[in-house]
């Protein structure tokens, strides 16, 4: 078939077949969409110059600031707990039924 010969999609097949209108909620879209700069991408020059000032602050204050005592034991036990209770998480069953077997550890797998 020749490029020529090609027909464009219907606006029903490509676009739902919604018509855009004063009164539709999809102007609001177009709006939204039109706001955003095609080329713009994720990170914008506030947002580095943002990075690279707490980059700084990370590696200056350290230096500038009396070392902290060490923690207690206790507190230093809280990630470990916390890890403890996701990895519990992770491998329960979330259908509430329990596991029909040892080698299925997940609920995921079956």
């Amino acid at each position: 078939m020749a490029p020529a010969e090609r027909r464009r999609p219907s606006s029903r097949a490509a676009g739902g077949g919604m018509r855009v209108g004063a009164k539709g909620g999809s102007g609001k879209l177009q709006q939204a969409r039109a706001a955003a700069a095609p080329g713009q991408g994720y990170f914008t020059a506030g947002l580095a110059a943002l990075f690279l000032c707490l980059t700084a602050l990370l590696v200056v204050l350290p230096l500038v600031l009396p070392p902290l005592p060490p923690p207690p034991l206790l507190l230093l036990l809280v990630p470990v707990a916390l890890m403890a209770v996701l990895l519990v998480l992770a491998l329960a069953p979330s259908d509430g039924r329990s596991a029909r077997g040892a080698v299925v550890a997940s609920s995921c797998l079956y």
